[in-house]
């Protein structure tokens, strides 16, 4: 646990995040340098429930972060997401479609449905191809540029980004250095630039101030932290079950019992591969996290294995003491 004096939440964890967006000039401040309007422009922001209503009993249940009226007639929901997602694409338009359907009952005409405004704020890149951090997306026709509808609207923070390329200066760069931010130093100089992440930051001094919330922070902290080590431990299970029934990489329908459970053939070989590759140029754990697009955990949990292997990185022994490891803490 790290020392009290010195703790800090971090907003990337989702409860903390959720717990900032309460205050509604930090949701002011946020929202506006979202959709690149000034603060006074957001006149009015209104927490709503965040659990979509279910019509039937098999419909997926959909519960939102943070799911806010703004202005009294445009829903916008605020999710944060620290866990690489494969199909978040797939999920944002679920919760976009959950949330514009929500309003309209039976019976109701087509009139009541409103804007709705998805901010997905990820903390994993999602589009490799581009170099930008903040992507916003209408729906358009394709030739002629002509907008079907602006009811829909999808907004995109790429936080691993901001390692990789410097940006022009606006105020949502501005809020994504802070919610990206790590230490304490890294918050207050945030805190310098904007009235609005100012008030953040101070009410998330409060926040890890509190007994009670710091221990909610650090359960889900932990939860995300078993999620990503169970993820790793599905993917070393897969390629060792692999391996003891013989099937070599490539072979036998191309399908390994590793490539059953959702893993890629060869991939922690060549994950290790990488990050020992980093490490030759002295790159700490969250700098090749960062490039590599890695969960941070994960890639500090090699990076710890393979320093004594150093400066040769044998990928095979150090694949042996992972396993070992991993061994260790099962039994």
């Amino acid at each position: 646990m790290e020392n009290t004096r010195n703790f800090i939440m971090k907003p990337k964890v989702d409860f903390c995040f959720k717990e900032l967006m309460e205050f509604e000039e930090v949701r002011q401040g946020f929202i506006a340098a979202v959709l690149g309007i000034e603060p006074e422009e957001v006149i009015k922001t209104e927490l709503l429930p965040t659990h979509l209503r279910v019509r039937h009993n098999k419909d997926k249940l959909g519960i939102l972060d943070v799911r806010v009226i703004l202005n009294g007639d445009v829903q916008l929901d605020m999710e944060i997401q620290v866990a690489k997602f494969l199909f978040w694409r797939e999920r944002s338009l679920f919760y976009l479609s959950k949330m514009y359907s929500d309003v309209i009952l039976a019976g109701e005409g087509y009139h009541v449905l409103g804007k709705c405004i998805h901010v997905g704020i990820l903390d994993f890149i999602l589009f490799e191809e581009d170099e930008e951090f903040y992507s916003c997306f209408h729906m358009w026709e394709d030739k002629r540029r002509r907008k079907y509808s602006d009811k829909f609207e999808i907004h995109i923070v790429e936080l691993p980004k901001l390692a990789e390329h410097e940006y022009p200066e606006t105020a949502l760069l501005k809020w994504a250095k802070f919610l990206n931010a790590e230490k304490k130093e890294e918050f207050e100089m945030a805190a310098k630039t904007d009235p609005h992440i100012r008030k953040a930051y101070e009410q998330l001094l409060h926040m890890s101030e509190d007994g009670n919330k710091r221990l909610i922070y650090e359960a889900r902290q932990k939860a995300i932290y078993d999620y990503n080590t169970q993820v790793y431990s599905n993917w070393h299970s897969g390629y060792e079950q692999g391996e003891k029934n013989g099937i070599s990489i490539g072979e036998k329908n191309g399908i390994s019992i590793g490539e059953k459970n959702g893993i890629s053939i060869g991939e922690e070989k060549k994950l290790i591969e990488q990050i020992c590759k980093k490490m030759k140029k002295n790159l700490s754990a969250r700098e090749i996290a960062n490039v590599l697009e890695e969960d941070e955990r994960i890639v500090q949990r090699i990076y710890d294995t393979a320093q004594p292997f150093a400066p040769d990185y044998d990928i095979n022994k150090i694949r042996k003491r992972l396993n070992k490891e991993k061994k260790q803490e099962t039994n």
